[in-house]
């Protein structure tokens, strides 16, 4: 199963989305944004941004769980992962969304 892009409102009112892989599993979420139209050039971001490695920062949380950053050419942060317990878990979810992004398919705003 491939994975896929979810987009959703949050209760301010910003959109975001989530990157899940292919067994369900949230590999990265994205910042806010005002706008529906900013969240889907976000998720183009993430395509373009996931394909080299370098863009990938790698982090530590305070309480010592690693973390990664998915980082635009301007400095900004596109989207952020979960905490994961171990360095190498962190690592596997980078590869999951270099793997992931460009082709996932974008589940658009459930209708209400």
């Amino acid at each position: 199963m491939a994975g896929k892009f979810e987009i959703s409102k949050r209760k301010n009112g910003e959109f975001q989305f989530n990157l899940k892989a292919g067994n369900g599993q949230v590999i990265l979420t994205s910042e806010g944004y005002s706008s529906l139209d900013g969240c889907e050039n976000g998720i183009e971001s993430v395509r373009r941004h996931s394909a080299s490695e370098a863009n990938f920062d790698r982090k530590i949380a305070k309480d010592g769980s690693p973390y990664f950053s998915l980082m635009a050419k301007n400095g900004e942060s596109i989207g952020k992962s979960e905490m994961y317990k171990s360095a190498a878990s962190r690592d596997k979810g980078i590869r999951s969304v270099m793997t992931n992004a460009p082709s996932a398919k974008v589940q658009p705003l459930p209708a209400k």
